[in-house]
């Protein structure tokens, strides 16, 4: 396994949508393993294709406590996810490996219904409430060309765009 570098706003990948996967190849899983690794390795809960610069429709997510993480049971790999359900409403702060530093309250269906692929290339259909929830379509956002930033009004996104690239970008 390796750790992939993380791409940050405003790298173009970024903002395309993603294609989908034909096959769950060797290839594939390799990337899952990698992109688990790489989030691991920067405490994330959730990661997308895209964010390690591959526009194919993967996602790994891991809300697991701390004994959890890190478990093969608790990693979540979602392959060509398609949301099928959406209930409810609430908001919650959030932030993103791709825009380090920052953070902002999203509104976010509270439950989710996902149908995709698992690692291995079987059909699955999973149901997320509250943190898995907000993590899936916050991933899955990322299949589609959106960060959080572009669910905020556009007075705060602006105000936290000029902040990232005041303090974030500025010192890499």
């Amino acid at each position: 396994m390796a750790i992939l570098e993380i791409r940050t706003y405003p790298d173009e990948i970024l903002k395309r949508p993603s294609a989908p996967v034909a096959e769950v190849t060797d290839e594939i899983k390799r990337l899952i393993l990698d992109m688990a690794e790489t989030m691991y390795a920067n405490d994330g809960v959730g990661l997308a294709a895209p964010q390690v610069g591959v526009s194919s429709r993967i996602i790994v997510i891991d809300v697991g406590g701390p004994e959890e993480r890190g478990k093969k049971e608790s990693l979540i790999v979602l392959v060509n996810p398609e949301i099928t359900v959406l209930d409810g409403t609430r908001a919650q702060e959030e932030g993103c490996l791709s825009l380090p530093e920052i953070r902002a309250e999203v509104k976010r269906h509270e439950r989710v219904v996902v149908r995709a692929l698992d690692r291995e290339g079987s059909p699955i259909e999973l149901t997320g409430e509250e943190l898995l929830a907000v993590a899936v379509q916050h991933e899955i956002d990322h299949l589609n060309g959106t960060l959080f930033i572009d669910r905020l009004s556009r007075l705060k996104r602006e105000r936290l765009t000029r902040l990232y690239f005041r303090e974030v970008v500025k010192e890499s």
